[in-house]
């Protein structure tokens, strides 16, 4: 693998490098990740996946590539090569190197997701499917916020849960789509580019403390589901959300819509990691549906 990475990297640097030495890295569960160091003493990451789903590494980079359009967004990893095949087993990303987060970093990255999330778009949604982990996210374009939310996010995920769903928790989700309108407050707000699965392990601060995001499950949709995401897993501090709320303000009652949001990402972990997340699923679901 190390010839066909040398030979993909030439036009990168613009003349012929070979790798010097390999590091793995940890974080991730889905692909192996290392960092290599080249001969021309730069370094650049490696996402490796020998059994990857259709198109995953190809509609990674098309992610982060769309998210880099946003000028005074988070920092985004460059593609620099894919693996030349019909079903790439690799991607080689511009390696940044990460720093512990400093005083101003939370308050900078609101202020960028900010600018991310005014990134806009006519529809809900994407002009092609992704993925959300291992999981195929469906991105069938909607105009309305909440027919997305239910039709391209929960229901697919209830659908792959039915082996594990109680049939009550299943018919009581059934029963909250009924219900989203009473719950999401989407007025004024137009479809927004997203991360799509902002937990704290898919962003970090650079050596300048520039905000950084990576592993993205790229879409257009309601932006209060990133600011939940990263409270789903631990939560940023206080600060952050304040001045997120000051650059770019949130319609009232976030705090009673953000489980609803994250509904989506547990039913993914139920799915891949199997039923240690059903009692969080059936909380959440018992929260809206009594």
């Amino acid at each position: 693998m190390n010839e066909e990475i040398s030979r993909l990297l030439e036009p990168v640097f613009g003349r012929e490098v070979k790798v010097q030495s390999s590091a793995s890295t940890s974080g991730g569960c889905i692909n192996q990740t290392s960092v290599l160091r080249l001969t021309n003493d730069e370094r650049v990451f490696l996402k490796y996946n020998s059994h990857p789903p259709a198109n995953f590494f190809n509609v990674e980079a098309r992610g982060l590539k769309l998210l880099a359009q946003t000028a005074k967004g988070p920092r985004i990893p460059k593609p620099l090569a894919l693996q030349d095949c019909a079903k790439p087993t690799f991607l080689i990303l511009e390696y940044i190197e990460e720093s512990s987060p400093g005083q101003d970093f939370s308050v900078r990255f609101a202020r960028s997701l900010a600018e991310l999330h005014q990134t806009s778009h006519d529809s809900f949604g994407l002009d092609h499917d992704n993925y959300i982990g291992s999981t195929v996210q469906k991105n069938a374009q909607e105009t309305n916020g909440i027919d997305f939310f239910r039709d391209q996010r929960l229901r697919p995920q209830q659908e792959l849960a039915r082996k594990t769903l109680p049939p009550s928790t299943d018919k009581n989700l059934s029963k909250l789509y009924d219900r989203l309108e009473n719950y999401l407050d989407i007025s004024g707000e137009k479809p927004a580019l997203l991360h799509g699965d902002l937990w704290s392990g898919n962003y970090f601060p650079d050596k300048d403390q520039v905000p950084c995001i990576f592993d993205p499950a790229v879409y257009f949709g309601l932006r209060e589901a990133d600011l939940a995401m990263t409270e789903l897993f631990g939560r940023l501090p206080q600060k952050f959300y304040d001045a997120y709320h000051e650059a770019f303000p949130l319609n009232p009652g976030y705090e009673e819509r953000k489980d609803l949001y994250n509904l989506y990402h547990l039913l993914n972990h139920l799915n891949l990691f199997g039923g240690s997340y059903l009692a969080s699923v059936e909380q959440v679901v018992r929260r809206y549906v009594k």
